[in-house]
Formats: C-alpha cells, sequence, structure tokens
C-alpha cells in the first residue's frame, strides 16, 4: 500500500512538473512573438521593411540574407552570392517559389543563389547591392 502510494505521488508530482515546465516555456515563447509582433509594426511605421530578391517575402527586423560576399574588402565593387532569406533558405516554406528577377526563371532551393554586385560608398557608409542574375543567366558573366 505504501509503494501504491508513493508511486501515485510520485507520479502527480512528474506531472505538475511536466505542466510548469511547459507553462513557463508557452509564456517565453508568447512574450517573443509579442516583441517580433511589436518590431514588425515598428519598421512597418517607419517603412523600413525590405523585401526578399528571390521570394519576395517580407524581411522584418531581425531576419538577414544569406550571402556570401567575396574579397577583396578595399575595392568599392565586389562580388556577392545571396542563398536566400529565412524563409526561402534552407529550406523553402510552403507557398513560396524562388525566382530570379532577371530572367523570371524558377531557381532551385539547395543550389540555386543569385549573383549581385555589392558596392562599398565609403563617404556616407552605406552599401549598395545590384542584382545580375542567377546561377543560370550569368553563367557566361562569370566565366
Amino acid at each position: 500500500m505504501e509503494y501504491v502510494l508513493l508511486g501515485g505521488s510520485l507520479f502527480v508530482l512528474v506531472l505538475l512538473l511536466n505542466f510548469f515546465i511547459n507553462y513557463k516555456a508557452y509564456g517565453k515563447q508568447e512574450k517573443e512573438w509579442k516583441r517580433r509582433r511589436q518590431k514588425r509594426e515598428e519598421a512597418a511605421a517607419k517603412g523600413l521593411l525590405v523585401n526578399c530578391p528571390l521570394c519576395n517575402s517580407p524581411l522584418y527586423p531581425g531576419e538577414d540574407l544569406f550571402t556570401r560576399v567575396y574579397r577583396p574588402m578595399s575595392v568599392s565593387d565586389q562580388l556577392c552570392i545571396i542563398k536566400g532569406c529565412p524563409h526561402c533558405y534552407p529550406r523553402v516554406e510552403e507557398g513560396l517559389k524562388r525566382e530570379c528577377p532577371v530572367c523570371h526563371k524558377q531557381i532551385d532551393g539547395k543550389t540555386g543563389h543569385l549573383v549581385a554586385h555589392l558596392f562599398n560608398k565609403t563617404s556616407d557608409g552605406k552599401k549598395h547591392v545590384v542584382i545580375a542574375g542567377c546561377n543560370l543567366c550569368c553563367k557566361s558573366k562569370l566565366n
């Protein structure tokens, strides 16, 4: 009888602990969602939202493009490869299409990317990107 009561109380204790952990994790997750929603609204009010050049989904504050910039850093024009945003790279979200803005062909989610030129403007410290095309339509330019 004592073992049954001990086992039952241990079972109830584990259930309460599990509930507490899940409740606390859900609360943290909800706070994070609320914080992100607030940042999106603030950025939209300021007009700071930018779209991904591949899938055209909006990039919210804290979301960046996956890019690779090739050296040398001292020149004003650098070769840059754009893989995508968190919505379309490394896994494409449902309902999104990755399309080249130059040739309008469908781009593969794993091996496809955009070829671009990154211009470093030293006078005001801003950077400017010009997209030349995808890895298929720019193949002749890279060789």
